[in-house]
C-alpha cells in the first residue's frame, strides 16, 4: 500500500518509514503560512544576498503572526511601497506607511480638516502604484447634513501624496488643515513580527520634518510649505481659503535622508517589458493584461552592481527580493514581452552560480520552501538550475540575441553538468537530502532541461547533446510505469517515489509540470514524461471537480485527507500552476479542460481588481460567490502577473523560431472567450501583433521583416 512520505527531520533525512497504523507525527514548524516566507525579513534581498551565498540552504521558518495584507491596497514601484488600509489614514498601526528599500520612512498620516477626520467614502488603487482616497467633512456648523468639503488623496508608491480640498460649499470657505506625521524607521521585516519600536522624535526641517535614527533618517516636505510646524507632535499646519467649488492642494514628498526620488526601473523607456495590450469581445482582457503588465513594471529591480541587468522581485510587500526560481518562472511566462529581462535575470543568477570543484558545481542556490502536508520541504536551487537552460533555450526561440546566447551558454553547461552528475548512474534527479524522494516535478523539470539543453548544445556545436538525449529517452521509459499509480479511477501520476520504490500517490498541482515540456524548434514542444493514455487521464483529473475549484487549480485534491483549502501547497490555488496547467493542457489538445480553468482564473482575477495575489483559498465556486483571499499572499506577485500575460498569449498559440526566421501559430479553435487581438508582444526583436478570431483562425498583423509563418 503506497504511504505519504512525511515531512523530513531537521537534519533533512527522511524518518523511516511506518505502517497504516502508525500515523507519521507532523513536526512543528514543517508548513509555512505562505509560500516565500524565509524573504520576509530581508525583503530586499538581492544579487549577492542571501539566496546567493554558498553555504548550507536553511529549512523553512515558520511565521504565524505575520499582519494580513489580503485587504490592504499596496501600491508598488520599486524600490518604493505604500501600504494602506481602506481608510485612507497612515495610523502606524500593522505595516501602514511609505517603504524605501525594505524600511519605513513614514510610518503616520493623519489629515484632520477642520478639526475632523475626513470620513472615508471610497478608496481604491488607480494603477500598480497610486492609490486614490476619497473622504468628506462637514466644515461648516450650519451646512446641514450635507458635507462641504471633499478630501481626496493620492499615494504613490515613489513616496509622494497629494492633499487636494474640493469645495462643495456656496460660500467661500476658510479651511485648517493639519497633518499629523511620524516614524520608526523600522525594517518591513521588524514591522511584520512586531517589533518595530516607538516613533521617533521628530525636528523641523526645512518646509516639513525630519527624523533620524543610528542607521538612517527621513524627511518630509511640503508644497505649499506649512504656516506652523510643531516638532513636539509631529505636526503640520495650514490655513486654506476655499472658494465657491474650489480647489486647494498640499503635497508631501517622503524620502530617505540623503536620497534623491525613487527611479522604478519599470518607469520610462529603460524598462525590459513592453506595453503589450488586448483587445477584444470579453471586456475583461484588456484590463487583465493592461494590470499584469503594470504589476510586472512596478516589481523590476536592478542588480546594484550591473545596473544594466533587471529582474523581477517574487512580490510585495513579503518578498522584494530576488527568489531566483520565480524569476526564472516569471522571466519565462514573459518572453512575449520581449527578451531583455531573460538575459539579465539569467545574467545575474549565473553570478551567484556555484564554481569549483565538488558536487554542488553549477548549482544556482536557492531558499528550500515547505512542500506541503505529504513531502518533506524542497530546495528551490534545484528548480533554479534546472530552468536556467530552459529559459535561455527558449529565450532564443522568442529572439535572444545570439551573442547573449553565447555569453550565457558556459553557464547553462554546468547547471548541465550538475545535473548528469547528480543522477550519476540513476534513472531519476534525487532530492538533495539523503534519503529524500525522487519528485514528480523534478523529474518534469530535470527531463525539459535535458531535452531544451541538448538542443541549444547542438545548436551551437557543443558536447553532451547526445548524453543527455539518451538519458532523457531512458527516463522517459522508466518513468511512464514507475510514477503511475494505478486505482480504479484510472490511475494518476504521483507526487513522488520513494527510493525503495514506494509511491506518494496524492493528487496535487504539481503534476502539471508534467505537460509543460518546453519549446523546441520549428514551433515543436519536446515530448512529455508521459504516454498519450496517460495523459489523457491526467488531463480528465486537472479538469474534473476535485482538482478544479472552479476559480482555478487546487495545490491538492479536495478529496485528499490533508486537504486544506488555504494550504499554499495544500489545496490554495496557485496562479502559477494553474496557468502552467492551462497552457500544458492546451499544448495537448485538451482545450476543454483547459478553458475551463482559464474562465475560472479570469473570472477570479476580476474579483480582485484584476491584479491577482500568488494564491487564494481553493474553496468550491458558488453562484454568485466570489474566491476567498489567502490573508498573507503577496499581491502582486510576479509569477500571478506573469501567468496572466502566458495565459492570454497562449490564446493565439505563439510558437517562435527566431533563428529560422519563423513563427508558428496554434490558436485556440475553441475560441473561449471569443474573438481577441494582442499587440506590443516581440518575437525577433521587433513588434509581433496577431489577431484570433471568434473561429479559432489566427491572422498576424504586424511582426518583424522577414518573419515567415510557419506550417
Amino acid at each position: 500500500m503506497p504511504l505519504p512520505i512525511p515531512p523530513s527531520h531537521p537534519d533533512g533525512a527522511l524518518p523511516p518509514v511506518r505502517g497504516p497504523a502508525q500515523p507519521f507525527p507532523r513536526r512543528a514548524g514543517s508548513q509555512m503560512p505562505f509560500a516565500g516566507v524565509e524573504s520576509a525579513l530581508s525583503p530586499f534581498a538581492g544579487p549577492g544576498g542571501p539566496t546567493a551565498r554558498h553555504t548550507p540552504l536553511p529549512g523553512p521558518r515558520r511565521t504565524t503572526d505575520l499582519p494580513p495584507v489580503h485587504n490592504a491596497l499596496i501600491c508598488v514601484a520599486l524600490p518604493g511601497l505604500a501600504i494602506s488600509t481602506d481608510q485612507g489614514q497612515l495610523t502606524g498601526r500593522g505595516l501602514e506607511g511609505f517603504y524605501r528599500a525594505g524600511r519605513r520612512t513614514l510610518s503616520r498620516c493623519q489629515v484632520r480638516v477642520a478639526g475632523r477626520e475626513p470620513l472615508a467614502v471610497q478608496a481604491r488603487m488607480v494603477a500598480a502604484d497610486r492609490a486614490r482616497f476619497v473622504g468628506t467633512v462637514r466644515a461648516s456648523a450650519d451646512g446641514g447634513p450635507d458635507p462641504d468639503v471633499v478630501v481626496e488623496r493620492t499615494r504613490d508608491a515613489d513616496g509622494t501624496e497629494r492633499i487636494t480640498l474640493r469645495s462643495a460649499s456656496a460660500r467661500a470657505l476658510r479651511v485648517p488643515v493639519e497633518v499629523a506625521l511620524g516614524t520608526d524607521l523600522a525594517e518591513l521585516g521588524s514591522v511584520a513580527s512586531g517589533r518595530a519600536g516607538p516613533e521617533l522624535p521628530a525636528s523641523v526641517h526645512d518646509s516639513g520634518l525630519r527624523w533620524s535614527c543610528a542607521t538612517g533618517s527621513s524627511i518630509v516636505t511640503a508644497d505649499p510649505p506649512p504656516a506652523d510646524a510643531l516638532a513636539s507632535a509631529g505636526l503640520l499646519r495650514w490655513e486654506l481659503e476655499l472658494p465657491p467649488g474650489g480647489t486647494r492642494s498640499v503635497e508631501l514628498r517622503v524620502r530617505p535622508g540623503g536620497a534623491g526620488p525613487a527611479r522604478a526601473v519599470g518607469r520610462g523607456a529603460m524598462s525590459p517589458l513592453t506595453a503589450a495590450r488586448a483587445s477584444g469581445d470579453d471586456p475583461r482582457v484588456q484590463a487583465f493584461m493592461d494590470t499584469c503588465v503594470e504589476d510586472l513594471q512596478a516589481l523590476l529591480l536592478r542588480d546594484a552592481a550591473h545596473p544594466s541587468d533587471t529582474y523581477l522581485a517574487a512580490g510585495a510587500p513579503w518578498r522584494c527580493g530576488l527568489a531566483p526560481a520565480e524569476a526564472l518562472f516569471a522571466a519565462r511566462m514573459t518572453l512575449p514581452l520581449g527578451t531583455r529581462l531573460a538575459a539579465g535575470t539569467l545574467r545575474i543568477l549565473a553570478r551567484t552560480q556555484i564554481a569549483g570543484p565538488g558536487a554542488q558545481c553549477g548549482l544556482i542556490p536557492g531558499p528550500r520552501r515547505d512542500a506541503g502536508p505529504h513531502l518533506p520541504p524542497s530546495c528551490t536551487a534545484t528548480e533554479a538550475t534546472l530552468l536556467f537552460p530552459v529559459l535561455l533555450a527558449e529565450a532564443r526561440r522568442w529572439g535572444l540575441p545570439e551573442q547573449e546566447t553565447e555569453e550565457l551558454l558556459p553557464a547553462a553547461e554546468r547547471c548541465l553538468a550538475w545535473l548528469r552528475t547528480t543522477v550519476g548512474d540513476g534513472t531519476y534527479l534525487p532530492d538533495p537530502h539523503p534519503g529524500g524522494p525522487f519528485r514528480c516535478e523534478t523529474q518534469a523539470h530535470a527531463h525539459r532541461a535535458a531535452l531544451l539543453g541538448a538542443d541549444l548544445l547542438d545548436a551551437y556545436g557543443r558536447p553532451g547533446g547526445e548524453g543527455l538525449v539518451q538519458w532523457a529517452q531512458e527516463t522517459r521509459t522508466a518513468f511512464r510505469g514507475d510514477f503511475w499509480a494505478e486505482d480504479r479511477g484510472g490511475g494518476r501520476p504521483a507526487a513522488a517515489r520513494a527510493p525503495d520504490g514506494r509511491l506518494v500517490p496524492h493528487l496535487g498541482a504539481s503534476t502539471a509540470h508534467l505537460l509543460d515540456t518546453g519549446l523546441l524548434g520549428s514551433g515543436m514542444f519536446a515530448p512529455g514524461l508521459l504516454d498519450k493514455v496517460q495523459t489523457e487521464q491526467l488531463a480528465r483529473l486537472l479538469g474534473g471537480p476535485v482538482m478544479d475549484s472552479g476559480w482555478g487549480l487546487r495545490s491538492l485534491g479536495a478529496k485528499e485527507a490533508a486537504y486544506n483549502p488555504f494550504g499554499h501547497r495544500g489545496g490554495a490555488v496557485r496562479v502559477q500552476e494553474t496557468a502552467t496547467a492551462v497552457t500544458g493542457l492546451l499544448t495537448a489538445g485538451y482545450e476543454k479542460e483547459a478553458s475551463a480553468l482559464f474562465r475560472g482564473l479570469l473570472a477570479a482575477a476580476e474579483t480582485f481588481g484584476h491584479r491577482l495575489p500568488e494564491m487564494y483559498a481553493g474553496e468550491q465556486r458558488t453562484e454568485g460567490g466570489a474566491p476567498l483571499p489567502h490573508p498573507a499572499a503577496c499581491r502582486p506577485a510576479a509569477t500571478a502577473a506573469a501567468a496572466g500575460v502566458l495565459l492570454l498569449t497562449s490564446l493565439a498559440g505563439i510558437r517562435p523560431d527566431a533563428p529560422a526566421r519563423t513563427v508558428t501559430l496554434r490558436p485556440v479553435s475553441s475560441a473561449p472567450l471569443g474573438e481577441i487581438g494582442l499587440t506590443g508582444l516581440r518575437i525577433a526583436g521587433a513588434p509581433f501583433s496577431v489577431r484570433v478570431s471568434r473561429l479559432g483562425l489566427a491572422m498576424v498583423e504586424e511582426a518583424a521583416g522577414g518573419l515567415q509563418l510557419g506550417v
